[in-house]
């Protein structure tokens, strides 16, 4: 069974691209990342994984794992488990009609459960980095 069209999540920052590859989608968003302070320290190819442990063919969908060494450290200064929220994750997947959407999981939702004004103000910070990333793109 093919994996759905991604959509737009209300705890992601998304963009459609048009005309291009996963191969380039991957290397713009890593470069555009870069322009943050962020590097990708994991790639995943789902597409990969499920065609040789499932035997599916699904279209290409990679999570790619972005992370600030800088706002690690931050982050695990004021909350230890913080790590169970990193890193920030990428997703790019094909879409039915050819296009690919980018997605980048929005830090002020995935950080709403801690409650914490200081780590609201915190996300929102790194919202604006990735959501600076994503218009580069």
């Amino acid at each position: 069974m093919p994996i759905p069209d991604f959509g737009t999540p209300s705890y992601g920052l998304t963009k459609t691209l048009t005309d291009t590859t996963v191969a380039e989608a991957k290397e713009r968003a890593a470069a555009a990342l870069a322009t943050e302070g962020f590097g990708i320290l994991t790639e995943i190819d789902v597409q990969a994984t499920f065609e040789a442990k499932l035997g599916e063919t699904v279209p290409g969908y990679t999570i790619l794992g972005a992370c600030s060494p800088s706002l690690a450290h931050e982050a695990l200064q004021a909350e230890a488990a913080i790590g169970l929220l990193m890193p920030c994750n990428v997703v790019i997947a094909e879409q039915t009609d050819g296009s690919l959407r980018v997605s980048m999981a929005d830090p002020v939702a995935m950080f709403q459960p801690l409650n914490r004004d200081d780590m609201n103000d915190f996300a929102l910070d790194v919202r604006a980095q990735l959501q600076r990333a994503l218009d580069l793109l």
